[in-house]
């Protein structure tokens, strides 16, 4: 007899009574995080990560890291901790104007690294920095390197990065996929040198190369020869991370020739670093300010970054919002009233989601633009919100390069999120406006923002 499938399992979405008002405490960035753990890895000395981010993504990369030899000891100190992710970190305590999440953690990462070697073992899951930023990485082992991951992991863009690696010198076996799974057969070193790319399908590919380049024997030059490049402030953070690491780095920025990066091959330093807020993942709080008219604080919100989430002051603030960064960190308001959007979302593609959740709820339409890449993140994004927006009544329509958003009324029912967390954060931003929402699979939140639903019925006091 074939058993009876288990009933799809949904999260109810609250629904916002009246104007949010809260303090959130936003664990740190993924992608500061990830690329800190590499950079660690690869110095002549240890090197510390202070309030760094435990998500599936962050842990998937220091497994891997660990399995090639790295070592990673996890601390907590003794100090009173808010948080809202595991043993390590805080426990929400409140809302309704009280904080949620971390207020401080005395949680840290000692890396200290050491001969890498193999054979090891690494799964990716569904992470775009460890699928792309360790191959690289695995060059410099000592023996092969397996990468396997998630089914979603064997569709998303990976030939540019084994391509490059090739003309580089190193050995990879894909059986001609240019995708998962694969092996990185590592020499202990990577002759490096100059390298044509095309990374208009991810950015990653262009920061992978450039992680590892100190360590390879002639450092690395990478052109990007396609068409526009997305998400530029991940490349600018990769940058900016390598030289606090001691490299030395050359873009078109710092009068380089356009879409050309050198990074000089030398010794990488120890650093000490506490990892920002994840300013994407302060998306969906921000937007509750937005949709109910209320107030939301997130501390510790830095003056100066290259976070792409930066950018939601202006955005949200373009759609009705206003923002200032005070000692307590950026207060949002929302005016009660929420405007379309005309916006080139290029550059901060992660956005979207949240964006286009907003901008169901809004008076007026929307365009979003420059984000056709998203068809190929974690879900082909655009295809997702479109289906799930309309799902609920709504009127959204896929275009060459983006969404056009006509506000509609709507209705409850479920929104599914295909795995992909910000699918199930647009879907509880939703939520808040129009009842009984249930979201499938709430739980992948997990991939960068653990605990999201206690972090969210605390902001509303439930």
């Amino acid at each position: 007899m074939t058993a009876t499938p288990a009933p799809t399992v949904l999260w109810p979405a609250p629904h916002a009574s009246g104007a949010v008002d809260a303090t959130v405490h936003v664990p740190g960035s993924k992608s500061v995080t990830n690329r800190a753990l590499v950079l660690a890895a690869l110095a002549a000395e240890p090197g510390w990560l202070r309030r760094p981010l435990r998500s599936r993504d962050t842990l998937l990369m220091a497994s891997a890291l660990r399995a090639m030899g790295v070592g990673i000891e996890e601390t907590v100190s003794s100090a009173s901790v808010m948080s809202s992710v595991s043993s390590l970190s805080p426990q929400a305590t409140g809302a309704g104007g009280g904080p949620v999440g971390r207020e401080e953690s005395g949680e840290a990462w000692r890396v200290i690294p050491s001969g890498l070697h193999g054979p090891a073992a690494v799964d990716v899951g569904n992470a775009g920095t460890v699928m792309r930023f360790l191959p690289p990485v695995a060059t410099l082992v000592d023996g092969p390197v397996r990468f396997d991951g998630d089914p979603r992991s064997y569709e998303r863009p990976l030939g540019g990065v084994i391509g490059a690696l090739r003309a580089l010198g190193a050995r990879v076996d894909d059986n001609g996929r240019g995708a998962l799974p694969m092996t990185v057969h590592g020499n202990g070193a990577l002759l490096g040198g100059p390298v044509e790319i095309d990374a208009s399908s991810s950015s990653q590919f262009v920061s992978a190369l450039l992680l590892s380049a100190p360590r390879f024997n002639h450092g690395v030059q990478v052109r990007h020869t396609g068409r526009t490049l997305p998400s530029m402030p991940h490349i600018r953070m990769t940058v900016d991370m390598l030289r606090q690491a001691g490299a030395k780095v050359d873009t078109p920025e710092s009068g380089g020739e356009p879409n050309v990066w050198r990074v000089t091959p030398g010794a990488l330093l120890g650093t000490d670093l506490t990892i920002e807020p994840d300013l994407s993942n302060a998306q969906p709080f921000l937007a509750a300010a937005l949709v109910t008219g209320g107030r939301v604080v997130i501390p510790d919100w830095p003056a100066h970054t290259t976070q792409p989430g930066d950018r939601l002051r202006e955005i949200f603030t373009e759609m009705g919002g206003s923002c200032e960064l005070t000692d307590q960190g950026l207060v949002f308001t929302g005016s009660g009233r929420i405007r379309g959007i005309d916006v080139d979302l290029g550059e901060v593609g992660e956005l979207t989601p949240g964006v286009a959740a907003v901008a169901a709820l809004a008076d007026s339409p929307s365009t979003l633009r420059g984000v056709a890449h998203l068809r190929l993140h974690e879900t082909d994004r655009l295809a997702a919100l479109t289906k799930e927006i309309n799902e609920l009544g709504g009127d959204v329509a896929e275009t060459a390069d983006g969404l056009r958003v006509n506000p509609r009324p709507l209705h409850g029912g479920t929104f599914h999120t295909y795995d992909d967390h910000r699918m199930a954060t647009a879907g509880a931003v939703l939520g808040l406006a129009v009842p009984d929402v249930g979201i499938e699979n709430v739980a992948t939140t997990a991939k960068t923002l653990p605990d999201f639903p206690d972090l969210w019925t605390g902001m509303l006091g439930l």
